[in-house]
């Protein structure tokens, strides 16, 4: 199964704000024998974000979407997920009791006392409008839940937020999907070498070992390795081993420069 991201926000694409999620969900992704296999930045349009879950949820992918699930003119990830499902809206009632318990937390410590028909509650049970059928993903920060419909999820852009529920629905709905691997990836740095000199090599490794894929980085002024490639392969341990030790036959035969070796 694929994992895939989408960042939701105007503020991420104007850079008044730094993406926190990209790498975020690699390390998590990674902690648990996964990879991500795409991601996606999106702003706050609602016919783009629409567009983008239509494709997430028939995509059979494990997807996050972070971001945009608030309840303020700017925020539309509920709405376009509706949309793209072609559902409505509900407030789901366990949401409700959460953000209602929220509500009166924070008037206690301010000192006053909660109104459940106010104009101001009113507003924060949207954040528990979601589409019909979801279910709720839980926030640990400040109980406001997230949600999920099949195996798309969507979770607040705040990082102290989003992260942990990240976590959750790992650990909780997909821990089938985590592996134990010995070793991921295996690459060497080959000093002046020139990446169209090698691409015959890496299709052949790549043919040869299924489920492996190979991967060149070129660099042009590194501070360490200068000019160079490091070309490497990925996948399981069972294979990876055998097609790492193929690949440097094959460079050994085109007369490469072998530099550092490194295991990831």
């Amino acid at each position: 199964m694929r994992v895939g991201l989408i960042i939701v926000g105007d503020e991420i694409l104007s850079g008044k704000r730094q993406d926190k999620h990209l790498a975020a969900c690699i390390e998590r992704l990674g902690a648990r024998g996964m990879g991500l296999a795409w991601a996606r930045y999106i702003g706050d349009d609602r016919e783009a974000q629409t567009a983008a879950f239509r494709e997430a949820f028939a995509s059979g992918d494990l997807v996050f979407s972070c971001g945009g699930i608030g309840a303020t003119p700017d925020d539309h990830s509920r709405q376009a997920a509706a949309a793209a499902l072609g559902r409505p809206l509900r407030l789901h009632p366990e949401a409700r009791a959460l953000i209602w318990q929220r509500i009166q937390e924070m008037a206690h410590e301010q000192g006053t006392v909660a109104d459940e028909q106010s104009e101001g509650t009113l507003r924060r049970f949207q954040m528990g409008e979601f589409p019909e059928g979801a279910g709720l993903i839980p926030n640990p920060y400040n109980r406001i839940p997230g949600f999920f419909v099949g195996d798309v999820h969507f979770v607040p852009g705040f990082p102290v937020m989003a992260h942990p529920m990240m976590e959750w629905v790992l650990d909780t709905r997909y821990p089938q999907l985590h592996r134990a691997r010995r070793v991921l990836e295996r690459s060497l740095i080959l000093p002046g070498a020139l990446e169209a000199a090698l691409t015959p090599l890496m299709l052949e490794i790549e043919a040869r070992f299924p489920g492996v894929k190979v991967f060149s980085l070129p660099s042009v002024d590194h501070p360490r390795w200068g000019r160079h490639v490091e070309l490497g392969v990925k996948g399981e341990a069972a294979s990876l081993e055998a097609a790492f030790e193929a690949m440097k036959a094959g460079l050994v035969q085109l007369g490469a420069s072998i530099g550092t070796e490194l295991v990831r």
